[in-house]
C-alpha cells in the first residue's frame, strides 16, 4: 500500500512538474504572427515591400525585449497574388502552426480571401490596403490600414473636385475614364458623386479594357470633348500609358489627374519624370513638412538601407510606412492589454487612439479609419528621371486635406512640347 502511494506521489509529481514546465515553455516560447503574403504574381512588388517592413517592425520590437517579454516571430506563405490560395494558408497557419496572431497579406482581394476562416476562428485581423474589404462581412475584429475612411469610394476623388470648385472661373466639365477593373469602377463611381455634388456637367465617361495598350485614341476621343477637367481611375500600366498619350496628343485642361494607381511607386516616378508636373492625384504619404510624424523618418532610413538587397521599391513611402504602422497598433494593443486574447484585442483596437509613424489613428464601427486622411497632392518641378528628387520636399505638395496643405495648386495642366 506504501508503495503503492509512492508511486501515486511520484506520478502526481510528474505530473506538476511536467504542467509547470509546459506553462513555462508557453511563458518563453516566441509570439508567432502569422500572415500570407504575395511574393510572387501581379502584387508581389506591394507583398515584397510589406514584409520587409514587418521584418523591420520585428527586429525593432524584439531589440526592445519582444512582446510580454517574449520574442516575435513572423510565420508566412506566399499566396502567389491567387486567392484561391488564401483561405488554406489561414487555416495552416491557426491550426497547424498555432500562430498567437494574425495579420491579412497587401491588398483586397487575399484579404477579402481570408475573411471566412479568421472569422470562423475569431481571430482579431488587421488588414494592409484592403479597400472596403470588410462591408460584405461586418466583422467586428477587423481593421483597416488605409486612410479612406468609412466611404472611400467618394474620398478617393473629394478632394480632387473640391479643389476644382474653386478654381475661378468654376470649371463647368469633366471627362470621366477608367480601367473597366474593380478600383477603377469604383474610382469613377465616387467621381460621378463629386462632379454631381459639385455641379460639374460629365461630358466624357467610360471604361476601357484592363488589357489596353493604346490610350492615344482614347485622349483623342476625351480632347473632342474639351473638357475643363480629367479624371483617370487607372491601374499603374494605365496610369503610365495615358500619362503619356496625354503629352503624345497634347492634351492639356485645366486639371488633370485622379485616381491614379501607382504613380506613388519608384518605378513610375523614374519612368515618367518631367511628364508629372502639375498632374494632380491621390496619395497616402508624401515627404511634406506637414507630415514628419515622430519616427517616420528613421523608419524609412532603415528601409532603404534594406530595400535594394531585398528587391522592393527603394524610396518606401507608399506601403511600407502603413504596413509599419499597422504592426505598431498591433504592439500598442497587445502591451495595454497584456493579453493575446482576440477579442480584448478587438475591444481595446475599437475603443483606442494609436500613434504611429504614419499619424494618429482611431477605427470606426467597420474598422475603417474613423477620420479619411487621403492626400491630393501635385507634382512641381520633376527635373529629369532621378529618384532622390523625390525624397525631398517640394516636389509632391499636398493640396488637401487643408490640415497637411503644404502648397498650392498650379493651373492649367499644359502637355510637354514635343
Amino acid at each position: 500500500m506504501t508503495s503503492f502511494t509512492r508511486r501515486q506521489t511520484l506520478s502526481l509529481a510528474g505530473g506538476v512538474l511536467a504542467s509547470m514546465a509546459s506553462a513555462a515553455n508557453a511563458q518563453t516560447a516566441p509570439i508567432k504572427i502569422g500572415f500570407s503574403m504575395a511574393l510572387t504574381g501581379g502584387l508581389a512588388s506591394g507583398g515584397k515591400a510589406a514584409l520587409l517592413s514587418y521584418q523591420i517592425w520585428a527586429d525593432d520590437v524584439n531589440a526592445r525585449g519582444g512582446l510580454l517579454g517574449r520574442k516575435v516571430e513572423l510565420v508566412n506563405y506566399d499566396d502567389q497574388s491567387n486567392p484561391s490560395t488564401v483561405p488554406g494558408i489561414y487555416s495552416k497557419l491557426i491550426d497547424v502552426d498555432k500562430v498567437d496572431l494574425v495579420i491579412s497579406g497587401y491588398a483586397t482581394v487575399p484579404t477579402a480571401a481570408a475573411m471566412p476562416v479568421v472569422m470562423q476562428k475569431g481571430k482579431a485581423f488587421l488588414s494592409l490596403f484592403a479597400l472596403a474589404a470588410n462591408d460584405q462581412f461586418n466583422y467586428d475584429r477587423f481593421f483597416q490600414m488605409l486612410p479612406s475612411g468609412p466611404n472611400a469610394k467618394v474620398e478617393f476623388s473629394r478632394g480632387f473636385f473640391e479643389l476644382a470648385a474653386k478654381l475661378s472661373p468654376k470649371p463647368q466639365t469633366v471627362a470621366l475614364a477608367g480601367a473597366d477593373a474593380e478600383f477603377g469602377a469604383t474610382a469613377l463611381e465616387g467621381a460621378r458623386e463629386n462632379a454631381k455634388k459639385e455641379g460639374i456637367k460629365i461630358v466624357f465617361d467610360r471604361s476601357y479594357p484592363p488589357n489596353t495598350q493604346d490610350f492615344g485614341s482614347i485622349v483623342r476621343s476625351i480632347k473632342a470633348t474639351n473638357p475643363d477637367l480629367l479624371f483617370i481611375g487607372s491601374y499603374p500600366p494605365d496610369s503610365a500609358g495615358m500619362i503619356r498619350a496625354i503629352h503624345e496628343v497634347g492634351f492639356g485642361a485645366r486639371m488633370v489627374g485622379g485616381g491614379m494607381v501607382g504613380l506613388q511607386f519608384a518605378a513610375l516616378k523614374q519612368q515618367l519624370g518631367p511628364m508629372l508636373n502639375n498632374i494632380v492625384a491621390y496619395d497616402l504619404y508624401v515627404p511634406e513638412p506637414t507630415m514628419n510624424f515622430p519616427g517616420i523618418s528613421a523608419f524609412l532610413v532603415k528601409y532603404r538601407e534594406r530595400a535594394v538587397e531585398a528587391g522592393v521599391d527603394p524610396l518606401g513611402i507608399y506601403i511600407p510606412p502603413f504596413a509599419y504602422a499597422e504592426m505598431q497598433i498591433l504592439e500598442q494593443a497587445v502591451n495595454a492589454t497584456k493579453s493575446l486574447d482576440d477579442k480584448k484585442l478587438a475591444d481595446y483596437m475599437h475603443g483606442s487612439k494609436f500613434s504611429t509613424i504614419v499619424g494618429d489613428i482611431s477605427f470606426g464601427a467597420r474598422g475603417e479609419w474613423a477620420e479619411p486622411r487621403m492626400l491630393t497632392v501635385q507634382y512641381h518641378g520633376i527635373e529629369g528621371n532621378g529618384l532622390e528628387q523625390f525624397k525631398q520636399p517640394g516636389k509632391q505638395v499636398i493640396l488637401d486635406p487643408a490640415g497637411f496643405k503644404s502648397g498650392e495648386l498650379i493651373t492649367p495642366f499644359e502637355p510637354i512640347k514635343h
